[in-house]
């Protein structure tokens, strides 16, 4: 079997010391690679030499130090916004969005301007009072008409206020490391992998992966909340319903349901009956996942399109060695969990400071206009893709603006580096009825609960699986009842 390109692979842990100090307008400070931002606080304004105000943009969009070509683009960004305004100064502070850092980081005035979250966050931040409305400058710019309706709504407060902007949306699929299906054998004649369609021929699948090559035939989490997340993509497709929005500001859990309990026998099948899944899954995580993928550890990986970059750029699979397919069907269906990434931005940024950021989102190609600055953003990011070995491939839209959706396609049409036929059937999949959108209430307690105990059952041969998911029931239902 092939493995990844280590040199390419080293060259990027080389380079991740050179974080840039080169983007005009950005002072002293750069990316800090963790979890703080880093450089001003939002909500500072002084007077520039030419008497108008000037405008510090804190980027918690930032790429980490390692994206060094992704780092070079956000500065052809950062050079233009100093052509479009100079007075506003560029500050880097790259900021990967944990539930346990962003209170504290709100409440010690150092949140960055503008950041990425999860489509669960929004109204809990909202409630919270941790974001800005950005309604008005959104309306002056004509933006809000132009937003997927149901993305709006998970943005906006009671009075249909909005906090956001969406970054792009997402379904789950089933991304194969094309390399392992080869060396098992388990391609057609043209080439293309022979994927399972449903769990019980995932399991047969894995197994006959980890017999022939070694490797793990799937990859599950089981670390941190991502675990339950990709579980109850797996629970719905065993007919489950993990929680019940009751319509009066109350909530039912369901985590000790037949059909979810069904699910989690299965997930301990996958260990101790069929023995295909990596190593240690208490020890993996959304990005060790994309390791074990992009490395041939693992064949399988429950992710979404727009992580295309992590097994290739970020791991060294080659583009064309990389495929999606649909999540399996179960015995209550197919469902593919659709969710995405807002932009947000700090309660403490001044209103030039979120019109510097939105200034900022439309040079990226991010912001729903098609202008000569945006269509260079989106060829910007398709370019460096195809630089880095990225696939490009279409978005979800989250916008409706028929000329900047068009605009789009044709930038990946352009710019399309890998066989269309690799990821056909996980578009066709998630363009039809099967989308299904995450559970309500307190969803990333739920993701903990379930984590909890596919810890147990993959640790445990004996575990009890109906006395474990009762127990994590009784505990997402009182964090449910406190919240009332």
């Amino acid at each position: 079997m092939k493995k990844k390109n280590m040199n390419k692979v080293l060259s990027l842990a080389l380079a991740a010391v050179m974080t840039s100090s080169l983007v005009a307008g950005c002072g002293s400070q750069a990316s800090t690679g963790s979890n703080e931002s880093t450089g001003s606080a939002a909500g500072t304004e002084v007077a520039a030499d030419n008497g108008e105000k000037e405008v510090t943009l804190t980027l918690g969009i930032w790429p980490e130090d390692t994206l060094t070509d992704d780092i070079e683009m956000h500065e052809g960004f950062v050079e233009q916004m100093k052509e479009k305004d100079p007075n506003v100064t560029c500050v880097p502070a790259y900021y990967k969005y944990a539930t346990d850092t962003f209170m504290p980081l709100v409440e010690s005035g150092n949140c960055p301007t503008i950041f990425e979250t999860w489509f669960t966050e929004p109204q809990k931040l909202i409630k919270a009072g941790a974001v800005a409305d950005i309604t008005d400058e959104l309306e002056a710019r004509g933006w809000l008409d132009k937003m997927n309706p149901s993305v709006k709504t998970l943005l906006s407060d009671e009075n249909g206020r909005v906090y956001g902007v969406p970054r792009d949306g997402y379904a789950l699929g089933l991304m194969l490391n094309v390399e392992v299906f080869e060396e098992a054998g388990l391609v057609d004649e043209n080439g293309y992998p022979i994927y399972p369609k449903t769990w019980d021929e995932l399991a047969e699948t894995a197994k006959t992966i980890k017999d022939k090559t070694g490797s793990a035939g799937i990859c599950l989490l089981a670390k941190d909340n991502a675990g339950g997340w990709h579980f109850s993509n797996i629970a719905w497709a065993f007919g489950a319903t993990l929680c019940t929005d009751n319509g009066d500001g109350t909530f039912t859990a369901h985590l000790d349901s037949d059909e979810a309990i069904a699910a989690m026998e299965y997930v301990k099948s996958l260990k101790w009956d069929y023995d295909v899944l990596t190593a240690d899954p208490t020890n993996e995580d959304w990005g060790t996942g994309f390791t074990e993928l992009g490395t041939g550890a693992a064949a399988m990986y429950i992710a979404a399109n727009d992580a295309v970059n992590q097994p290739t750029q970020v791991n060294g699979l080659p583009e064309d060695k990389l495929a999606m397919c649909p999540i399996p069907e179960g015995p209550g269906g197919q469902y593919s969990l659709y969710g995405g990434t807002p932009y947000m931005f700090s309660k403490d940024a001044t209103e030039d400071e979120i019109n510097a950021a939105l200034d900022y989102l439309e040079i990226m190609g991010k912001a729903p206009v098609v202008t000569d600055a945006s269509i260079a953003g989106l060829e910007a990011d398709a370019k460096n893709r195809v630089d880095n070995g990225v696939p490009v491939i279409k978005p979800f839209p989250v916008w409706t603006d028929a000329d900047y959706v068009a605009a789009q396609e044709k930038v990946v049409k352009e710019y399309n580096n890998v066989d269309e036929k690799m990821f056909e059937s996980y578009f066709d999949a998630t363009s039809s009825a099967g989308l299904h959108t995450e559970e309500p209430g307190s969803t990333q307690d739920m993701y903990a609960e379930l984590t909890s105990v596919l810890q147990a059952v993959i640790t445990d041969k004996d575990a009890d699986v109906p006395a474990l998911m009762k127990q994590a029931n009784e505990n997402y239902q009182k964090i449910l009842d406190d919240m009332q």
